[in-house]
């Protein structure tokens, strides 16, 4: 047994002294014991409260006794697909198979199935009976109820109907792991354990649910997409711990899933004592062979500072599975975790990241939000920053002037995602200062997603003339600094609501910026999304009104082409793109005005055109993005 990890099998079951452990944790990650990976906190958490967890990553699906390697446990399976939807991990927004997982030992694909909590559920009723099945993680989580699924282009019903699963738990699930735990432990029955906050049950009785409220059947939802539009918009309105109702969806006669307001937000304490259990830091030595497991190398030297996020940004599921009120680990607890980071071997003096969801979060949007819960109808920062949002940077400049301080530490990176509206909102400008002079190396990534009004209120982003702004600010910031650093846009294309006219007006506007962008992120419908909603409906769930909204892949690709139109071969999709919106204007020789030349220059030549832009982004490094903290 490797000294420090759960056991893998049934010999360090053994090993460990244990008869069998309490559960076993089926995952469809590698087996990386760190704190950003969501089956280490889960399987942590148990430990400190007693209980004996066993780690089953990533078994074979066409076996059965694959799921079998540690023993039947006492207590339960738990069950993740790991911290991304498998599908996600699988596919690209064209529905083709990636060339790598980041999550998978040497980043080799082919480890895991498809729909992967689903798969091994199956393989765990097939093999242990009715043993109690716990399902969590982002997959589970943003399936909980009857979804939308992009890659078969229909409506799936609740994963738990699907999967056989007893119980699931959404969101951050530290809370109510221990509560279940706790129950199964004192012998109540899985099917009795129907009042833990954040979780959902089957039933086929709902007449004790008093003040709940009924959601469309699923039937309906696949008769009419309206009904989706309403039902998903209703959930979205009760995803607050505070004033989340019970929810309830039917299937069939009398089938019910049943879900349960959000589990709180954890406390500052609470916080820093998860982050702080004995993980290793490290993947298993059983895939040191294998190369290790390129995920960690990503955020092994990154801090996670908070979780949750009230920016609301349509595309993000972080409403449906984080939340919208800002847990934070307090300065000590991250100061000594930094402290520890510099003894490690592998460390070279830079801390890759201090942040979360939004790194720039580091406080509840507002003092009512706390009594009250978060507006179920209004945003903190969208359309405008809400008059009774607290926009102040002070502890967060205060935490990362600690850490820079610290012995060993040679720079402190900021690299998660800056909200620029919040900082706009922030009459100090002392955090771009300290952005620009410390935290960044040339560039400053930030996500303005669009320059169209339209599609950006679609999208719950602020208005193209705040992001002006900002540019505008951290320039004066920069010049006060004498350095040369440039904001680094990251852009979403073909989001619904977004039209090729919407499309040529961004490229215009990266004409204007004077580069081209590097990534470029074609929509993506993933599950549970305002804007997957709008995808499949045609409709904006909150307020019911249509939403144009672009499937055919030509037309997407057009619509992708034309923010990097320099590009050598996206030259036939922009001119083709030009002509059909009747924008012949921008064809010709006048680079102050026009995005390509009348006709198709050869490729050197072309290059060297897109080479004629500023030479310092000219090569942006490619940042692979993670989600952290996703578990069940």
């Amino acid at each position: 047994m490797h000294l420090g990890f759960l056991p893998v099998n049934l010999e360090e079951v053994k090993e460990a002294g244990w008869e069998r452990p309490d559960f076993v944790y089926v995952t469809g990650d590698a087996y990386v014991d760190h704190s950003s990976f969501g089956p280490a906190i889960i399987s942590r958490v148990l430990e400190a409260h007693g209980f004996k967890v066993a780690m089953c990553p990533q078994p074979d699906w066409h076996d059965e006794n694959s799921v079998a390697v540690c023993g039947e446990p006492r207590l339960g399976f738990l069950i993740s697909a790991g911290n991304m939807d498998s599908m996600v991990n699988h596919y690209t927004v064209n529905k083709k198979p990636r060339s790598e997982d980041y999550y998978s030992p040497g980043g080799k694909r082919g480890s895991r199935p498809d729909y992967a909590t689903i798969v091994y559920c199956n393989l765990i009723r097939k093999r242990f009976g009715k043993i109690p099945v716990l399902i969590g993680g982002i997959e589970a989580s943003l399936r909980r109820l009857g979804h939308y699924d992009y890659w078969q282009d229909k409506l799936r019903r609740s994963i738990l109907m699907d999967s056989g699963a007893d119980i699931l738990m959404y969101g951050m699930g530290e809370l109510s792991v221990v509560r279940i735990a706790i129950a199964l432990d004192q012998g109540v029955p899985v099917s009795e354990i129907t009042d833990v906050p954040g979780t959902v049950y089957k039933t086929r009785d709902i007449s004790s649910l008093a003040g709940s409220i009924t959601l469309p059947d699923f039937d309906e939802l696949l008769k009419s997409r309206e009904k989706y539009a309403e039902s998903f918009g209703i959930q979205y309105r009760n995803m607050d711990h505070i004033t989340g109702k019970v929810l309830t969806e039917k299937y069939g006669e009398n089938r019910y899933i049943v879900q349960n307001p959000p589990m709180r937000p954890l406390t500052m304490e609470e916080m820093d004592q998860v982050y702080e259990l004995p993980y290793q830091n490290a993947w298993h030595p059983m895939y040191d062979e294998a190369g290790g497991i390129p995920a960690l190398q990503e955020i092994k030297f990154s801090l996670v500072s908070n979780r949750g996020c009230f920016g609301g940004c349509s595309f993000c599921a972080l409403a449906f599975h984080q939340g919208r009120c800002v847990q934070v680990r307090s300065h000590d607890s991250l100061i000594r975790e930094a402290e520890k980071m510099t003894q490690d071997k592998d460390f070279k003096g830079y801390i890759h990241d201090v942040g979360g969801p939004t790194a720039n979060f580091r406080h509840p949007s507002c003092e009512k939000q706390l009594k009250y819960g978060v507006c179920p109808d209004k945003q903190c920062l969208f359309p405008r920053p809400c008059p009774n949002l607290k926009a102040d940077h002070t502890d967060y400049v205060a935490l990362l002037r600690k850490l820079r301080a610290l012995p060993g530490v040679k720079k402190v990176f900021v690299r998660s995602g800056i909200r620029f509206d919040y900082i706009m909102a922030d009459p100090d400008r002392t955090i771009l200062k300290e952005l620009c002079e410390h935290h960044i190396s040339g560039q400053l990534r930030v996500a303005p997603e669009h320059v169209s009004d339209r599609v950006l209120s679609l999208m719950g982003k602020p208005g193209n003339d705040v992001y002006k702004a900002f540019v505008r600010e951290f320039d004066r910031v920069n010049k006060t600094t004498g350095k040369k650093q440039y904001v680094v846009p990251y852009l979403i294309s073909s989001h619904p609501g977004s039209t090729m006219e919407d499309a040529i007006a961004l490229a215009e506007s990266v004409r204007d910026m004077g580069y081209m962008p590097e990534q470029v992120q074609d929509f993506y419908p993933t599950p549970s999304t305002i804007s997957t909603c709008m995808y499949y409906t045609g409709l904006d769930p909150r307020t019911g009104k249509k939403v144009n909204v672009v499937k055919d892949p030509h037309e997407k690709a057009m619509q992708r082409a034309l923010i990097q139109y320099r590009k050598p071969e996206n030259y036939r999709l922009v001119k083709e793109a030009l002509l059909s919106s009747h924008r012949e204007d921008l064809i010709g020789f006048d680079r102050k005005h026009c995005l390509i030349p009348p006709r198709e220059l050869n490729n050197t030549r072309q290059k060297g055109k897109a080479q004629g832009t500023r030479k310092d982004h000219q090569k942006q490094p490619v940042s692979k993005t993670k989600r952290k903290g996703h578990k069940p």
